[in-house]
């Protein structure tokens, strides 16, 4: 009888990296130019404001739910000691539940930090669309860089 272990090995690549940066560096530059994140800030601090502060929550606690389902999605090789087909997912018992709701909250999250950008900030909907989508690409372009482990049969 064989016996099989696994090992869980972290293999990063520059090439790699350097598309994530692609991500991080316009992200984070237009996040600062646009000023997204202190306008943010300055609608859930606002108590004048009850709607825009509750839809101000709302898009920050789908923007914390994609980022824990993201790295949930990531760390599934360490999770389960199981290499993660994410090319065919839907066949996947972990990633064909986790991808749906991980979209949804993508989206449901992008589209309420823009209601409350354009709504209750001087940016408006356009500049708000823009900074929105700047601090997704920089979050986005950081959590590419986490290693992804690689599960490998011994």
């Amino acid at each position: 009888m064989s016996s099989s272990r696994q090992q869980t090995s972290i293999v990063p690549t520059r090439h790699h990296a350097f598309r994530q940066l692609k991500l991080v560096v316009p992200g984070l530059a237009i996040t600062y130019y646009l000023g997204t994140i202190s306008e943010f800030l300055r609608i859930l601090q606002d108590t004048e404001s009850p709607w825009g502060r509750t839809v101000a929550l709302g898009g920050l606690g789908h923007g914390l739910a994609t980022i824990a389902l993201f790295v949930y999605v990531l760390m599934t090789p360490w999770i389960k000691g199981v290499e993660a087909n994410y090319r065919s997912w839907r066949e996947s018992g972990v990633l064909s539940s986790v991808i749906p709701v991980l979209t949804a909250s993508i989206v449901i999250g992008w589209f309420l930090f823009v209601l409350t950008l354009g709504q209750w900030s001087q940016m408006g909907y356009l500049k708000g669309i823009i900074g929105v989508s700047s601090v997704y690409a920089l979050t986005f372009g950081l959590l590419g860089l986490v290693p992804v482990p690689k599960v490998r049969q011994a």
